[in-house]
Formats: C-alpha cells, sequence, structure tokens
C-alpha cells in the first residue's frame, strides 16, 4: 500500500509539472490513482503489465476533461495555430497517448529520396479484408475504430485519448494525434459524422481549409478503395501533420497551363508515382482544376496498359489528394491510383509486385505513395539475419530463401563500396542494406504508377485542355 501511495504521489506531482492537474484536485485524483494501483495490485499486475495495461486508465485520471483540452486548444488556436498545435502535440504526448517513446525505438533513415521506417509497434497486415476487420468496431456506440465516442472508451485503450472541434468545409470534424504515428505530429481529421470514405470536389476545399487553419501541416486523403487507401475505410477521414514528405520536395518533369485557369499551372511530378500537381494562390482555381482532374481519372479507360475503371467486380480508379501552403500558394498533389487486378498480379496489377512482398505486401496507401514507407517490425530481426550471413559470406539459410533477391542486390551495393573504398564491416554492410531498402520501395512506387511513362500522363492532362509549356 505504502508504494502504491507513493506511486500516486509521484504521478499526481507528474500531472501539476506537465498536465496542468489544478492543484485543488490534487486530494481527488491521488486517490483516484490510488484505487487504480491497489486493484491493479491485488490482481497480480506488475511494474511492468501496468504500464502495458492499465496506463491509459491512469493517464486519464491525470489528465484534463476532453472539454478542458478543447477550450485551451480553441483559445490558442485565436492567437496563433501553430501554438495550438504545439501545445496539444506535447500534451498528448506527456498524457502518454502518444507513444514517443516507442515510437523513437523505430529504425528510420532515408534512401533513395524517400523515408523508410520499420514498425515494431504494430502488427503486419498482409491481408487488406483482415486489416479492415482488425480496425473496426462491430455494432454498439462506437460505430467503427476512428469514432468520436471511442474519446474514454477502455476496451481500446481510448481512456487518455483527447480530440478537439474543427471546421472543414462548414461541417463539423476533429483533430486527434495517432498513438502510433508515422511521421512527426500525426494526426488524423476525422467528419463527426460516420460515413465511408469518398472524395469529390468537396474534399479539395476541406483539405485546404484545414492548411488554412495549420499552414504548417499537410493534410491528405486515402483513396476510398482497398488495396489502395487506409486500413479504415468506413469513416471519412484526412491524415496529416508536421513533416513535410518526399513526394511534396519533388520537382516537375513537366509544366503545363490551362488557358481557363490563367492563375494557376499544373506539374507532372517528378516522382515515382502517377502524380499531377495543381498550384494557384485561388482555392477556387485549385478546387475547380482538380476535380476536373479526378472526373477524367475516375473514368479513364485504357486496357491495353490495364486500366479499366469498373467492371463486374466494381470500381478500380481513385485519387489521393494531398495539399500543402507554399509561397506559390496552395500545392494540390493528385496521385491517380488505381487498385485493379489481374491472374498475373491477383493482390494489385498497380501493387507492390510478388518479388517485393518479402518487403512489403501490406496495402500502398496514402503516407507511402508520398514516400514514407511503414515496413513490418519482422524485418529488423530477418534483415540483421541476411546482414550476418554477409559479413560471414555465407549463403542464406533455408528460413530466408525469400530474402534471396534482397541479399544478391545488396551484395551489388557492397561491391560498389568496396570499389569506393569503404571497409566491408558490419556498419558498412547495414548501410548498405538500407540503399537497398530504398531501392526496393523506389520501385514499389513504380510498380504503383498507372503511367509507366511521365509523356503519357502529360497526354492525359493535354486532352483536358492543359498546354506543356515552353
Amino acid at each position: 500500500m505504502r508504494d502504491n501511495l507513493k506511486t500516486a504521489q509521484e504521478l499526481t506531482d507528474y500531472a501539476i509539472a506537465n498536465l496542468e492537474l489544478d492543484p485543488a484536485d490534487v486530494n481527488y485524483i491521488r486517490n483516484r490513482v490510488l484505487e487504480i494501483l491497489v486493484r491493479a495490485t491485488e490482481e497480480g499486475y506488475t511494474e511492468e503489465t501496468l504500464n502495458a495495461s492499465l496506463e491509459d486508465e491512469v493517464y486519464a485520471e491525470l489528465s484534463l476533461r476532453p472539454s478542458q483540452v478543447n477550450a485551451k486548444f480553441q483559445a490558442l488556436l485565436a492567437e496563433d495555430s501553430k501554438k495550438a498545435t504545439d501545445w496539444l502535440y506535447g500534451y498528448c504526448v506527456a498524457n502518454r497517448y502518444v507513444k514517443k517513446a516507442v515510437l523513437d525505438r523505430n529504425p528510420r533513415f532515408e534512401a533513395n529520396g524517400l523515408i523508410i521506417t520499420i514498425n515494431k509497434a504494430k502488427p503486419e497486415f498482409k491481408d487488406p479484408k483482415k486489416a479492415k476487420q482488425a480496425n473496426s468496431v462491430d455494432g454498439g456506440f462506437c460505430k467503427c475504430v476512428i469514432c468520436r465516442e471511442n474519446e474514454g472508451f477502455g476496451q481500446r485503450d481510448k481512456r487518455n485519448l483527447r480530440s478537439v472541434d474543427l471546421t472543414l468545409g462548414g461541417q463539423k470534424w476533429f483533430w486527434q494525434y495517432s498513438p502510433y504515428g508515422y511521421f512527426h505530429e500525426h494526426g488524423i481529421a476525422v467528419n463527426c459524422e460516420h460515413r465511408p470514405m469518398y472524395v469529390d470536389k468537396g474534399t479539395f476545399y476541406r483539405l485546404m481549409d484545414f492548411v488554412d487553419l495549420f499552414p504548417h501541416y499537410f493534410i491528405g486523403c486515402n483513396a476510398p478503395l482497398q488495396r489502395i487507401g487506409g486500413s479504415v475505410l468506413a469513416h471519412d477521414h484526412y491524415q496529416g501533420g508536421g513533416e513535410i514528405l518526399p513526394m511534396h520536395k519533388a520537382g516537375a518533369a513537366y509544366t503545363l497551363s490551362h488557358p481557363a485557369f490563367p492563375d494557376a499551372i499544373v506539374e507532372v511530378v517528378a516522382w515515382a508515382g502517377t502524380v499531377c500537381r495543381v498550384i494557384s494562390p485561388s482555392r477556387e482555381t485549385v478546387a475547380e482544376l482538380s476535380d476536373i482532374i479526378r472526373k477524367a481519372w475516375v473514368s479513364y479507360t485504357n486496357p491495353k496498359i490495364g486500366i479499366i475503371p469498373v467492371d463486374e467486380e466494381g470500381v478500380h480508379s481513385a485519387i489521393s489528394p494531398t495539399v500543402v501552403k507554399t509561397s506559390r500558394g496552395y500545392e494540390m498533389s493528385i496521385i491517380l491510383r488505381s487498385n485493379i487486378t489481374s491472374p498475373e498480379f491477383p493482390d494489385g496489377v498497380f501493387h507492390a509486385h510478388p518479388e517485393f512482398h518479402v518487403i512489403k505486401k501490406e496495402s500502398i496507401g496514402l503516407i507511402e505513395a508520398q514516400g514514407l514507407f511503414i515496413l513490418p517490425g519482422r524485418l529488423e530481426e530477418q534483415l540483421s539475419l541476411v546482414e550476418d550471413a554477409i559479413v560471414a559470406g555465407q549463403r542464406l539459410d533455408e528460413s530466408l530463401q525469400d530474402f534471396q533477391r534482397i541479399y544478391d542486390e545488396t551484395l551489388v551495393f557492397c561491391s560498389r563500396a568496396a570499389m569506393a573504398g569503404r571497409p566491408m564491416t558490419k556498419e558498412t554492410i547495414h548501410s548498405c542494406m538500407q540503399e537497398e531498402l530504398g531501392s526496393v520501395c523506389g520501385r514499389i512506387l513504380d510498380n504503383t504508377a498507372v503511367f509507366k511513362d511521365k509523356q503519357q500522363t502529360v497526354q492525359f492532362l493535354t486532352k483536358l485542355g492543359c498546354v506543356l509549356c515552353r
């Protein structure tokens, strides 16, 4: 009991210092936390299992109520939007909803112009149907895992979740940070109405509303289809945050104009995927021109290159729009996607091809399409064993035969490193493995490109009235 009391006091002291706990509430909160700790002790929890299973319950008691968090955020937002997001993100880290300590242990590096992370915190979902099932809630007052009704829901470890109000396109939305974010200040904007993911002209306006509020963030919308969209397609939401991803930094392979929109340019982005970027200081221009591209793509048919927008199995073509606000105005990148399958590619013609599934078989959604690859946690150990085999000059063990291509291609990078005078240490070989992963992920993006030649993208745009700039 004495140890529990000491812990409860330390936690309330922490809450005063970090979670804005009112000293007038200390006795009440300390006793609430003490009750949780005593119950955990009686049920046989250790310090380790307490952290894993009851942390959100303890920190929910220590945190401000949702209404208080929202009120503080709105007051800061009226002063300065970055001050508001800095405070909210810091608060969600401090109240342990954002698992920053876990995230910081995920390997992360840059290679081939991409950002690669190995996600040790979440399971791998190779089957999009299973991924969808794992991210849904059947019945009850929470229609799915991202509904706002989850706030405080203990069965999904949401007791310490805190969200804030947004208005996008005149609709009620809310913003929350992801507990296992893939990039800096990764969050989701969620429609308060539970309705399926969709993209229409209003989507472009809502995305621009968001960056008007938070010009230091990007925001994007997953394509509303399996294999090329997110894992939660049943509820309309966007993803964004405080890190500009590689695709947004990519230059233009070609620049076009449109006579009906003299205040805009359209870029064919120099990127492995197929991306058209609409740029203008005018919201109306960006929305109008982006929607022309959207409508043209979702009805585009070209069987010679495998593009069939709809068949007996359903709709196959969609876009993933994503926007940043820069000195040039709104930069709306429109990623053209197709989820069609074939006998040769049953997991998707424009998905990671089978030779790369040992590295990435999960859906290639909005974040990967922008150049940040989230690879499964199993790879940390598996690739380390491949590196060990290279260090020892041995062939791969039978259990690692699926990695033969990775092994062979890493040896090529090692040969180049040796020719450059680099000693073949484990550190050098690890660096060569990172180069190989960057190469593989680049080729996966090539797989997702619906137009394999940038000239095809130019031709697609010129049929919409765009004119190539000389």
